[in-house]
């Protein structure tokens, strides 16, 4: 361009050229509700201020030129080799103006909050899998690093491609240094029972007396037990022996197609009640303490409401971490979920057959895209990178199936329905579920940051279980607030001693205290675990004979 007259007029028809291709976005966008749904509408005056904010914002970018990086501040962008480009961080600039003109337009829509949340979902997923980082054509830093390597790292990447399909699952980390019962799943112990459901394992004391109360831990069958075993510094199971606990804790069966037929009330009878049952006949105890992780949780309310409605009360005190019992705060998962997609799966496996571990693994893991989907992409196969060992997500790949029956109740009963809270609404095991019988202390954690089981999802219980109860909200999200062993003197957590209506009203008198929640959770389970006794000497009982040593064999089913 020659003079100001020219470059006046190249702004002026870029800014035309923006409002035509404003209104061609807005055309392909207001049909995404479905071909049968009611078309979307859009409240002028906001679609007008998005529009002048869109083209403020793109002739800006157009007028810094090809001289800065305004994208750094994503961290997808963030490598200098995109501030080196001027032309890769120009599209990854636009890419973000485009991101949230979009969502703009979802939070514009004239709908309700539930296809909203659906239109925001399917823009975030479209939007983190279109982002130039992605895209080898596109990605400065890739480029970079496979010029520096002389192509070594392109090599490198097809490669991790390859092995990852022959895989059948994206790796988020070296797979090889891991191993069940050598470096993770190592506190020593027997199993001392098992049926077609699950294993029990008894772990060997480490103090000289033990309270005579045993503890139960009931972990998520959706997941290997030993998210809660990880390694000696980062165990709750081992800071619970250590603690002088008897610890015992169910390792549920990676269901096949031998299991095709297990239902919800097998999972309760067979599994929770059951292991309370032989717990409390091994170490010879009237009442023991449980504690229930995630589904684990839901599992072990639902068992201690079938026992409510026996009359019987065989465990003193409960610990929920990270669970659902009142379904009516799901978070992001709710827009999964409606009439027509719970008939489906009821129709596809509500009479029989098994839910793939990885399917699970892959809803779970699109929840957050750019940190467990598309991050692993670009390291694993654009910048040809393994990534580093971590056991944490050695677990997450791990992944277990779900009898379809079981699935099938679950999910109509749970994330439809909210049935368990309905008083008699629902029969487990021959009986009317009622959780306001289920009068005993509670123990309720949750995380802030969770987006499985949203902080008011965990707090929500509260409203339902009668007995006295201590609600805490730790710091982080799903599992690395629930894994923060006190060592490491990571993160925080909150408590309140009063239990208002609403997550917001508890917050809000909520005090902040620094490091680790598990001591807090220790010295609150000390005042029900009973007098201190001698420790026992050998595993089970003479009906409970050890059958093999911890983690048993159950848990390195693959799925």
């Amino acid at each position: 361009m020659n003079s100001d007259a020219d470059w006046t007029a190249a702004a002026r028809q870029f800014q035309q050229d923006l409002g035509a291709n404003w209104t061609k976005a807005l055309q392909s966008f207001v049909p995404a509700a479905g071909a049968n749904a009611p078309p979307l509408r859009f409240a002028p005056d906001k679609l007008q201020e998005l529009r002048d904010a869109y083209v403020r914002e793109a002739a800006q970018l157009w007028n810094q030129g090809l001289t800065t990086n305004p994208a750094a501040g994503d961290k997808r962008f963030a490598s200098d080799a995109w501030s080196a480009n001027p032309v890769a961080a120009y599209s990854a600039a636009l890419y973000l103006l485009n991101a949230r003109a979009l969502l703009g337009l979802a939070e514009a829509a004239d709908a309700d909050e539930k296809t909203k949340a659906r239109l925001r979902f399917a823009v975030e997923q479209w939007m983190a899998a279109a982002a130039p980082s992605n895209f080898m054509a596109l990605n400065a830093e890739a480029q970079r690093k496979a010029m520096e390597t002389r192509g070594e790292s392109i090599a490198k990447g097809v490669q991790n491609l390859l092995k990852d399909i022959q895989q059948g699952h994206v790796s988020m980390t070296d797979e090889s240094v891991f191993d069940v019962g050598r470096n993770v799943a190592t506190t020593e112990g027997a199993v001392v029972f098992e049926n077609e459901l699950f294993q029990l394992i008894e772990y060997r004391p480490l103090t000289a007396k033990v309270y005579e109360r045993p503890f139960l831990l009931v972990p998520p069958c959706i997941n290997k037990f030993y998210i809660l075993d990880l390694q000696p510094e980062n165990s709750l199971v081992r800071y619970l022996v250590e603690q002088g606990h008897r610890t015992f804790l169910i390792s549920w069966r990676n269901p096949d197609a031998a299991m095709a037929d297990v239902t919800w009330d097998d999972y309760v009878g067979d599994g929770a009640l059951k292991a309370i049952e032989v717990v409390r006949e091994i170490a010879a105890a009237p009442q023991i303490n449980a504690l229930g992780f995630c589904v684990g949780g839901t599992i072990l309310g639902t068992a201690l409401a079938v026992l409510a409605a026996r009359g019987e009360q065989p465990v003193a005190s409960v610990t929920l971490l990270t669970a659902f019992l009142d379904f009516s705060e799901t978070g992001v998962l709710d827009v999964f979920i409606d009439e027509a997609f719970v008939r489906f799966r009821e129709l596809q496996l509500g009479h029989g057959g098994i839910l793939k571990g990885q399917e699970l693994a892959s809803t779970f893991s699109f929840l957050r895209p750019n940190d467990l989907v598309w991050n692993y992409v670009v390291g694993n196969y654009l910048k040809g990178e393994t990534p580093p060992p971590f056991d944490l997500l050695y677990w997450n790949s791990d992944s277990t199936n779900l009898p379809g029956p079981m699935y099938a109740w679950y999910l109509r009963n749970t994330y439809f329905e909210n049935n368990l809270v309905k008083p008699g609404k629902c029969v487990v095991c021959g009986e009317k579920i009622d959780l306001r019988k289920v009068d005993i202390p509670v123990y309720i954690y949750g995380s802030r940051e969770d987006h499985i089981v949203p902080i008011a999802g965990a707090y929500a219980s509260t409203r339902h279980l009668p007995g006295k109860k201590r609600f805490v909200m730790g710091a982080s999200g799903h599992i690395a607030g629930v894994i923060n062993p006190p060592a490491k003197n990571k993160r925080s957590y909150w408590t309140n001693e009063k239990l208002p209506k609403t997550h917001e009203e508890w917050l809000a008198g909520a005090k902040e205290h620094p490091g680790s929640w598990w001591p807090d959770w220790s010295a609150w389970l000390r005042q029900h675990a009973g007098k201190q006794v001698a420790a026992p000497k050998r595993y089970g009982n003479a009906r409970y004979k050890p059958i093999e040593a911890a983690p048993g064999r159950y848990v390195r089913a693959k799925a």
